[in-house]
């Protein structure tokens, strides 16, 4: 049993909402800390990785627990941890305009969500798989990155700025506001 300072029970809840209750429960350590997270969206490995990354806390890693991943977090100083929002967005409109020039629709959610409903075209790399799978993609071209709020999809499209891809937008406010037909061919 790893020793933690705080746990917080993320259970059943889906992105954006681990990263967000995490972020709260963060604010009530100190630093050094450990946040235990306890959930059971598999997408939250990537999630709350990529999030703790961004913001300077440390990921110490997960153990999965009879379906129950343990998620810890150890909390960085204050300073360190002020969160940046990837500023290159684009709006669904905008996304579907230009992508039929050529751009490529990033789709980071989990096989699961995708399986269910996605835009036509778009090529899914889970968030958890991008560092292992970013060959796939080309530095010149426009990459579309979306997901089902746009908070997974601004952490994805971050890790792409900084691995040298400079026409990413992060599509806002993802694919909870599309209206248009989904996908459900693999």
């Amino acid at each position: 049993m790893i020793k933690a300072h705080l746990q917080l029970d993320a259970k059943g809840m889906s992105c954006p909402m681990p990263i967000v209750k995490t972020k709260k429960a963060m604010s009530d350590l100190k630093d050094g800390q450990i946040l235990e997270v306890q959930a059971t969206d598999k997408g939250s490995v990537a999630d709350l990785k990529a999030w703790a990354e961004s913001v300077g806390h440390q990921y110490i890693g997960t153990i999965d627990e009879n379906e129950v991943l343990l998620h810890y977090i150890r909390k960085s100083s204050d300073e360190e941890s002020e969160e940046k929002a990837f500023q290159q967005t684009i709006s669904m409109e905008e996304m579907i305009n230009r992508a039929s020039s050529g751009g490529l629709i990033l789709d980071v959610r989990e096989e699961a969500e995708y399986a269910f409903g996605h835009i036509h075209g778009s090529l899914s790399i889970p968030m958890g798989e991008l560092e292992n799978r970013i060959i796939e993609l080309e530095k010149d071209k426009e990459i579309f990155v979306i997901c089902r709020t746009g908070t997974r999809s601004d952490l994805a499209a971050q890790k792409l700025d900084e691995k040298g891809f400079t026409k990413v937008y992060n599509v806002i406010p993802g694919l909870s506001s599309w209206n248009g037909d989904l996908s459900k061919k693999i």
